[in-house]
């Protein structure tokens, strides 16, 4: 997904402040991405209330994919209540997930870019970095339900610390 960065591109008409990408290896359905990257900008607080999503015929020039699939994304995100279709106009954001402010968002980003220049400088490849951050978010999370002296990668009742699903690489 990229952010009005000025250049017209796939899948972001003139009023919209969003483009779409397409990974054809992620196995995510095309429509799931489509809807996955409205939510990433609207938790991000890139997209508002009122901005408009690119226009179907749009995303399918620039994507090269069925209307249907375009419709279908953006019917799902009607049915959230985060976009309403407008008749001849096109589809507006009416609903935002962001809960973080935009200068907060920016000093994180910025921590994030040096933290993954780290990693990378590490060794790891992308794959190993979502590995790295998965297993961490998820042990974080954890923590959090399982109380603040628990062990990272332990769930209450295992014995060792260590997950069921966890293999000993992670």
């Amino acid at each position: 997904m990229t952010i009005d960065k000025g250049v017209s591109g796939a899948g972001r008409g003139r009023g919209s402040p969003i483009e779409f990408r397409l990974d054809a290896s992620s196995g995510v359905p095309t429509y799931l991405q489509l809807v996955q990257q409205v939510e990433h900008a609207l938790r991000l607080g890139y997209l508002m209330p009122g901005d408009q999503l690119p226009k179907v015929r749009d995303v399918v020039t620039g994507l090269a994919i069925n209307p249907n699939t375009v419709l279908k994304a953006y019917r799902e995100l009607e049915n959230k209540g985060l976009a309403a279709g407008r008749p001849g106009q096109g589809t507006f954001v009416q609903a935002t997930l962001s809960q973080v402010a935009l200068p907060e968002l920016t000093v994180l980003r910025r921590n994030l870019f040096g933290w993954l220049a780290s990693a990378d400088a590490a060794g790891l490849d992308e794959d190993g970095i979502v590995a790295l951050v998965t297993s961490a978010l998820r042990d974080f999370y954890d923590r959090r339900r399982n109380g603040p002296g628990s062990e990272p990668g332990s769930r209450q009742g295992e014995p060792g610390g260590q997950r069921r699903d966890q293999g000993a690489s992670a």
